[in-house]
């Protein structure tokens, strides 16, 4: 078994993703129609969302979702400068500024009373959208966010690019704020290969985000080539962009969709087993978690005190006994574009994202992970944290 490798993450798919793209390439119909509109309904109804609209990824959504909800040249929005720069990336391509608040000292979330602190202090009421980023699938402080927002009359906007199916008293993630964005990335809880979701409630902001997302036309090509109304005959309200989902990429997201409970049990059941095995090894502390968590990611956390190397090394030494991890995430503030563009968004100013980000690793978590995968990277954990323990 030393010799296994064990993948970071491999998409679970197969006969069903395969038929339903053949299904589509057979219909003669590619680009995004009558697949990717069920598609949608069946994700509305999933989640028990009004309003659910299918783009080509969480960028592009989280894009559409913030210009829809008054992001622009002037306004800002507030987000955590742990996650993917995507997040804070896309009120820059609106034109807006990113207010980053730290994340609370005993999870990945962002701190809502850091929310509240920017907000206080936002004189010129520039801030049109909080943003929070529910990491490895565990769930921000909704309830506490939402009333903040309501108190400033903001937007709130949630980050759910890992966050599927995730079920709160609540509801789902998703619908818990103004606008929810999915991501169907190769990697995620369920995939499109690429590809998103953006849901909502309100009409108006699904109307602009469907309008937005293609070109800023009034009609999508289904709907012109398939109604009576003459093909050629369409309005353009704004710029839009190019962000529609494809029928073949809809139809493996039917598919997908279809497997999404089973893929989170089995998730599960792999959680606990690392849960079960790390709990009293006191190099290291297990992931935090809450209702709704849709166990994601695995964010292993060092315990640096007992240790005799820092985070990276002990990263390597994984590495090299064969398993594959990755980093969530790398704090927004440690890339040039952000240091250059803010030059007080420093590691100092967010003393939480830091020390967390020193001390994780994510280690290897997918639905069809076999017994002897997860005792084999909790072999490698033990024997790595057993070779340096103080």
């Amino acid at each position: 078994m030393n010799k296994m490798k064990v993948p970071f993450f491999k998409a679970s798919t197969g006969k069903e993703e395969e038929e339903a793209v053949i299904r589509v390439l057979r219909s003669g119909w590619l680009t995004t129609g009558n697949e990717t509109h069920e598609f949608e309904k069946e994700f509305a109804e999933k989640i028990n969302s009004p309003f659910a609209l299918a783009v080509n990824s969480n960028t592009s959504g989280m894009i559409l979702a913030m210009e829809a909800c008054g992001v622009k040249a002037g306004k800002a929005v507030i987000t955590t400068p742990y996650t993917f720069v995507s997040t804070a990336a896309s009120a820059r391509h609106l034109g807006a500024d990113v207010y980053f608040a730290d994340i609370e000292k005993e999870t990945y979330s962002i701190s809502p009373d850091s929310i509240e602190k920017i907000l206080e202090s936002d004189k010129g009421k520039n801030v049109a959208a909080i943003v929070p980023v529910h990491i490895a699938g565990n769930i921000c402080n909704m309830k506490r966010i939402n009333e903040i927002a309501k108190k400033f009359g903001v937007y709130v906007i949630e980050d759910c690019a890992h966050s599927f199916p995730s079920l709160t008293d609540e509801g789902y993630a998703g619908t818990l704020g103004d606008a929810g964005v999915f991501s169907f990335y190769a990697t995620k809880t369920m995939t499109t290969g690429e590809g998103g979701m953006v849901t909502c409630k309100d009409e108006k902001i699904a109307k602009r985000i469907s309008q937005m997302r293609l070109h800023g036309m009034d009609r999508d090509a289904w709907d012109r080539y398939t109604s009576d109304k003459a093909s050629w005959e369409y309005d353009i309200i704004a710029p839009g962009f190019k962000s529609n989902l494809p029928d073949i990429l809809g139809a493996i997201g039917r598919a997908q969709l279809a497997k999404a409970d089973k893929f989170d049990a089995q998730r599960k059941v792999h959680v606990a087993k690392y849960n079960n095995a790390f709990k009293n090894l006191d190099f290291v502390k297990i992931p935090p978690t809450g209702k709704g968590d849709s166990c994601h990611l695995y964010l292993m956390r060092l315990n640096l005190e007992k240790l005799d190397c820092d985070r990276n090394t002990f990263a390597k030494e994984l590495q090299e006994m064969g398993l594959g991890i990755s980093m969530h995430f790398i704090p927004v503030f440690h890339f040039s574009y952000w240091q250059k563009l803010y030059p007080d968004f420093t590691a100092e100013n967010f003393p939480e994202a830091e020390k967390k980000y020193l001390e994780t690793i994510s280690l290897p978590l997918w639905p069809d992970m076999s017994e002897e995968m997860t005792d084999y990277v909790i072999e490698c954990v033990q024997k790595t944290g057993e070779k340096h323990h103080v």
